[in-house]
């Protein structure tokens, strides 16, 4: 038996420190967080100082049982969990399940994954760290406080399965609000006049903008003014008045911290930040790496600090040194100062290793994980080489009578790579340098005005948030912290508040509805500032600085005051509905969104009078696109028109003149059940997954998950075919086994 039991998060990582520790070592994994708040209910005893109810997690009970049957052999026990708070949480967890032992629980605590991080870890054990993790138990209970008290709200205001959360809201918040700046934008009209000027030996071509008139900044917002401008530019001379040459610094960026990671791997790699964090946790946790085996590739991913320790900039510069030259080495070392919360214990996110150059490992990785290390390991790399330098030349161009009109030409030009040979340009620099650099031209030059080409713009709206802008936006207001910011985005996206289109974010109605009903109903939660000063006392409850439990007494004594106006002043939607901007097509008034259920509809807002519903679906973008539920079909029993409704599970055919005539007939394919004489029709799981049954349900119960095509299989001649989608192209295939036919769509 092991005489020592470690305790970590994952399998994974359990497997790469279990090989640098040998065989005295059991390293067991508890597969993330062992005990958590129950489901069911809050799990917060208020009246009692905010107490957390913790429970074990359903797959934890077996884990534990074999922890403890592990621990009660050991002669030490080392708890190895994250570096942070959750990590912390996770350590308490394990310590309280390990009480009755009785023996020494020691704290590990290590920011990357190498022989040598882990055995100085665990030469130099530490205790728990009772700060922290006050820290993560009053994340978790505020955020189960606001969830679980306003989400049942919104579930009878608005619709079931909604919910409100302290981060998301505010993040969804700066969304519906950069839509609502985009939709009340007024473009504004505004011209350029650029002149192509040649040289006399007409060689030399200079592009330049009219910048001033007789001394003075010049704004045209006209094609009137513009118009006058042209006239009187016309059979001018002109000349090169000044020629200003000036060298232009790029410094290196500082080296990656979670949030910079996330946006950076959204701009250059188009990865969503989910898949950015998961994909970080499998380098930082271990790779196999074959003769080299198992070794953790970066340091640890949540980290708020841009710092390097002496050794990691070391053994940078040597490698810079040795693949690039001594020439490509900043004059002196860079070292990089955290925000005022960064937790100064941690480094920032680099390789473990620069000897184990991306491209050296790149059999061993997936392509994603290859992409992201290689970002990860030339941004270090970078932070210690020299800047970029640009050759920056302006002309000053001026009409040769007068000196009245003043047109301006800049060139841009790469002179030095510096750190840009490692880490590349991105989209800023390409943009810069896109008309690259001006002629040689020497001053007094005179040159002639040969086309003058007026430009018409209109000003733009603020763009819609991407995945990149919208963390830069949360981490500049202080809202969350770097390492939630991957499942705020999530949630947002699973709740369909937002849809993601084009890399952009589009807030849904329900989004927006949300937001508005919160805003007017808990204008402290949803608030930005109010919400940066609560993580700010996270902070300092973290620090030592505050009480947990005095940080919650202030936050609830209002916000429970609050909750219970809102349970009677907040607008019942489920009964008046969500307005749209969709007419009603029979009596003109703005159509509403209803629910029934977990299905949506549009109805007419002027009901009773006007009982008009209609079907509808959402686009990309997550508006409203009406569905045409008209049919030629009549009804057999009153011949009105027969019409097509949505249920719970499918879709059928209704009278029109409902609730008069209330008969109804399901919609088929048009092909024969094969186990009946029923035929087929579209159905619907609860969880919306479409699938194919009898209509003589439940006393037929054939279904089929593929489409069904109403086309004989000409090797069998079963009746149908069904759709398969294939990698390449969608095939018809016949659904009897031993047929086997099969053809391409």
């Amino acid at each position: 038996m092991s005489r020592s039991l470690v305790l970590v998060e994952s399998p994974a990582k359990a497997k790469t420190i279990e090989k640098y520790l040998g065989k005295d070592y059991k390293v067991l994994a508890t597969y993330g967080h062992i005990k958590d708040l129950p489901v069911k209910y809050l799990g917060v005893k208020v009246e009692k100082e905010f107490e957390p109810i913790y429970e074990l997690t359903p797959r934890a009970k077996k884990i534990v049982s074999e922890i403890k049957k592990t621990a009660k052999e050991a002669e030490n026990i080392y708890i190895a969990s994250d570096p942070d708070r959750e990590g912390e949480a996770i350590a308490f967890h394990i310590k309280e399940e390990l009480e009755d032992l009785k023996k020494e629980i020691k704290r590990v605590l290590f920011f990357e994954i190498t022989k040598n991080a882990i055995i100085k870890a665990f030469e130099n054990p530490t205790s728990l760290d009772e700060k922290k993790y006050d820290a993560q138990k009053s994340r978790r209970v505020l955020d189960r406080l606001v969830g679980y008290k306003i989400s049942p709200l919104l579930w009878y205001k608005v619709k079931s399965g909604l919910s409100a959360g302290r981060v998301q809201s505010v993040a969804l918040l700066l969304i519906c609000r950069r839509e609502k700046e985009i939709k009340n934008f007024i473009p504004e009209e505004y011209w350029y006049i650029k002149g192509d000027f040649f040289s006399p030996d007409k060689e030399k071509k200079v592009r330049a903008k009219l910048e001033e008139i007789d001394g003075k900044k010049i704004e045209l917002k006209n094609k009137e003014s513009v118009d006058e401008i042209l006239v009187s530019l016309k059979n001018r001379e002109f000349f090169l008045k000044s020629v200003v040459e000036k060298e232009r610094v790029k410094n290196p960026s500082e080296p990656f911290i979670t949030s910079t990671l996330q946006q950076d791997a959204v701009k250059r790699l188009r990865f969503s930040t989910k898949k950015t964090m998961m994909i970080a946790q499998m380098l930082y946790e271990g790779i196999d790496l074959g003769d080299l085996g198992r070794q953790g590739l970066i340091t640890y991913m949540r980290t708020d600090s841009p710092r390097i320790s002496k050794e990691a900039i070391d053994s940078a510069r040597d490698f810079i040194a040795k693949k690039y030259g001594k020439d490509y080495l900043s004059h002196k070392p860079r070292q990089f100062e955290g925000k005022k919360q960064a937790q100064e214990a941690h480094e920032c996110i680099r390789p473990t290793n620069p000897e184990l150059e991306p491209d050296l490992i790149k059999e061993y990785l997936t392509n994603e994980q290859y992409q992201l290390y290689k970002l990860i390991f030339n941004r270090f790399l970078a932070s210690q080489m020299k800047p970029a330098l640009y050759s920056q030349r302006i002309y000053e161009i001026v009409d040769r009578e007068e000196n009245r009109f003043t047109f301006r030409a800049k060139g841009l030009a790469l002179k030095y790579a510096g750190f840009l040979m490692v880490y590349g340009k991105d989209e800023d620099d390409e943009e810069e340098e896109k008309e690259g650099g001006l002629p040689m031209l020497e001053e007094k030059t005179v040159l002639t005005l040969l086309e003058l080409i007026p430009e018409q713009n209109f000003t733009s709206p603020p763009p819609r948030f991407t995945e990149a802008t919208l963390v830069k936006e949360l981490e500049e207001d202080g809202i969350g912290r770097p390492s939630t910011y991957a499942t705020i985005i999530s949630t947002l996206l699973e709740k369909d508040y937002v849809k993601l289109m084009e890399g952009k974010f589009y807030p849904t109605e329900l989004g927006c509805t949300v937001v508005e009903l919160l805003e007017k109903n808990f204008p402290d939660i949803i608030d930005v500032e109010f919400t940066a000063k609560m993580e700010e006392k996270l902070d300092l409850i973290e620090e030592g600085r505050e009480r947990w439990t005095e940080v919650m007494k202030e936050f609830y004594a209002k916000f429970n005051e609050t909750l219970n106006k809102a349970k009677v002043s907040m607008e019942n939607l489920k009964r008046k509905g969500i307005e749209t901007d969709i007419v009603c097509d029979i009596c003109g008034r703005k159509m509403v969104i209803k629910m029934k259920g977990r299905n949506e509809f549009l109805a007419c807002s002027g009901y009773p009078e006007c009982k008009n519903i209609r079907n509808f679906t959402k686009d990309k973008s997550g508006q409203i696109v009406v569905l045409n539920n008209k049919t030629d079909k009549k009804c057999p029993k009153c011949g009105a028109e027969m019409v097509v409704k949505r249920g719970p599970y499918s879709n059928f055919l209704a009278c029109s003149n409902y609730p008069n005539c209330k008969y109804t007939e399901n919609i088929t394919t048009g092909i024969k059940c094969p186990k009946c004489d029923g035929q087929l029709v579209e159905r619907k799981t609860k969880k919306g997954r479409v699938f194919y049954g009898c209509n003589r349900y439940p006393q037929c119960d054939y279904l089929i998950n593929q489409k069904p095509v109403n086309e004989k299989c000409p090797l069998c001649n079963n009746p149908f075919l069904i759709e398969k989608r294939e990698k390449k192209q969608p095939a018809l295939v016949c659904p009897n086994k031993d047929c086997g036919f099969k053809k391409s769509k």
